[in-house]
């Protein structure tokens, strides 16, 4: 009997070793991961640069608080927001993608001394206390989280934006570059320019959700630059660490700090940001956001002739196949017959394709093989 609380449906599988975008598990067999721990590996599993990066970090000091200088976290923020193309940003280190959204959200909050949340139809933005009552799934709000004051508008309607902006009570506008959980839709760049209008208008702080969308996996070093706006606070995660857990905020200048406003204990730890700034080496050095549009192109050109794909969605590595049917036996035989791994999301109807930034041709076309065994045999 396991003494785990039982909140995860798991596929009975272990894996013990991985690199780049293959994964073995206890009894040798090899699997191609093209889900990445929910998105999570964008440098490639055990990377040699991250791997030598975290190994001799440990080796010297794993972690002190906050309380003490850490020079890691300032070469970790030089260089994020140089390449990430907003270097008058500030940068506070945390521990996942949930918190980077609560501290966003409270620091929004701080910031013009309102509380009323604007997000969007089937909107994820994390399980902690705000960014749960800001997430569209009633099934993982807990009734303490419902005493936030949160509205849900659809995606891409400008006039039913404006008109609650209007209203002058908001506090805060939060929005996926795209929505991952979801089902990959994301908003025009009409209504991306629009929202960061009506925000400036209004004294509504913009915050975009990058945890999934953003360290490259669009193509782009955040999905939102797409659009050509500029939010007051952008939030990260997932494969800002490649595996190694860690997250944090972009912050406009317009914000002034204060100590106090935000804490952590272990946000911004020594193994932390060796992690991240490994990562930042490995994308800049081995240009994998031109890898991620190349390996793009030619993933779509390949699900594009297969008939019972009906939909292509998403952009760069953070992509859909949608079906005319449910997925779940879809996923079982992917993983179980042809040693794929894939992602599901809240459409039901849609694989979610998350694989490695570093993946190549071969990966794909071997994804693409086993992906037609499969819906051979559905």
């Amino acid at each position: 009997m396991s003494n785990l609380f039982n909140v995860y449906p798991i596929y009975n599988i272990t894996p013990v070793k991985a690199l780049g975008a293959k994964v073995w598990n206890d009894k040798g067999q090899e699997y191609l991961d093209f889900y990445g721990g929910h998105g999570v590996i964008s440098a490639g599993h055990s990377h040699p640069v991250y791997v030598k990066a975290v190994s001799e970090q440990v080796a010297k000091l794993g972690f002190y608080s906050n309380s003490i200088e850490n020079p890691l976290q300032e070469e970790l923020g030089k260089k994020l927001v140089s390449f990430s193309g907003y270097p008058d940003y500030s940068l506070f280190l945390c521990n996942s993608g949930a918190e980077a959204n609560e501290n966003a959200l409270k620091l929004a909050s701080f910031h013009n001394g309102k509380k009323k949340v604007v997000a969007f139809n089937k909107a994820f933005h994390g399980r902690t206390s705000a960014a749960v009552a800001a997430t569209d799934n009633p099934s993982i709000v807990a009734p303490i989280n419902a005493g936030h004051e949160v509205v849900f508008l659809p995606l891409n309607d400008e006039e039913a934006l404006k008109a609650e902006l209007a209203k002058g009570d908001v506090c805060c506008v939060i929005i996926e570059g795209i929505q991952g959980v979801g089902g990959l839709d994301e908003g025009t760049t009409l209504f991306f320019k629009a929202i960061e209008k009506a925000c400036n208008d209004n004294d509504v702080v913009l915050i975009l959700d990058e945890i999934q969308s953003g360290y490259g996996r669009s193509g782009k070093f955040f999905a939102h630059q797409y659009h050509n706006i500029k939010p007051d606070i952008i939030t990260m995660a997932k494969g800002m660490g490649n595996g190694f857990p860690i997250g944090g905020i972009l912050i406009s200048p317009k914000f002034k700090a204060s100590f106090g406003l935000l804490g952590t204990t272990f946000g911004g730890n020594h193994l932390a940001c060796a992690a991240a700034t490994a990562v930042l080496d490995v994308i800049e050095q081995e240009n994998l956001m031109d890898n991620v549009n190349s390996m793009s192109a030619y993933f779509k050109e390949q699900a594009a002739i297969i008939p019972q794909v009906k939909k292509i969605k998403g952009r760069g590595l953070m992509l859909g196949l949608e079906f005319d049917f449910e997925i779940n036996e879809l996923r079982k035989k992917l993983i179980y017959n042809e040693f794929i791994f894939t992602g599901s999301a809240s459409q039901k109807n849609l694989l979610r394709i998350l694989p490695p930034l570093s993946i190549n041709k071969e990966d794909i076309d071997r994804f693409f093989i086993g992906l037609k065994n499969a819906l051979k045999d559905l």
